[in-house]
């Protein structure tokens, strides 16, 4: 079964939680496929009785749909703080954060991109990679996430400025 086909039967039973389908990944395998499901509430974030009940809500639809053949694994998730991006839109909403880009075919010979998200234009997504623009088609992107500053968080501590500890000072030669 394809990811379109697994999102049209997961969005309304999330919806119907009042809730926001990000998107899936899934991961078909022999012996235990995985299904991940990212949900979010962006006015209040999401808790753990939500990823609860969208699982049980999306064990009950896949119980009695069937679409993924064999055993597989089930995971609902929040997005966190390193949010995968699914959507032009959801690429559009964080214009100006840093995402971490992984490409199906290379765009200028890379395959990988981080930088800033500039602008979206239809389904034309433009980063800011070290000053150089890089404009990359949204079916072309295998997978995407934010790059979190966890400095601005208060998750690190800022790097010092100026010359690093025990760092001497050359004189120039004359």
């Amino acid at each position: 079964m394809k990811d379109d086909e697994l999102l049209q039967l997961i969005h309304p039973v999330v919806a119907d939680l009042g809730l926001e389908c990000l998107g899936i990944e899934y991961a078909p395998s022999r012996g235990n496929s995985l299904l991940r499901i990212y949900i979010d509430a962006p006015e209040r974030g999401i808790t753990i009785e939500d990823c609860e009940a969208v699982s049980r809500e999306i064990s009950a639809q896949m119980d009695v749909n069937d679409p993924i053949e064999g055993r597989y694994t089930l995971e609902v998730s929040s997005p966190g703080i390193d949010r995968p991006l699914f959507t032009p839109a959801q690429f559009e909403r964080f214009t100006g954060e840093v995402a971490k880009i992984a490409l199906n075919l290379p765009v200028e010979g890379r395959r990988r991109l981080q930088g800033v998200i500039l602008r979206v234009d239809g389904d034309q997504i433009t980063i800011d990679q070290d000053g150089v623009e890089f404009t990359v088609a949204h079916d072309n992107i295998q997978k995407a996430r934010l790059v979190p500053d966890y400095v601005a968080l208060g998750l690190a501590p800022e790097k010092p400025k100026g010359p690093k500890p025990g760092a001497t000072k050359r004189k120039p030669n004359k």
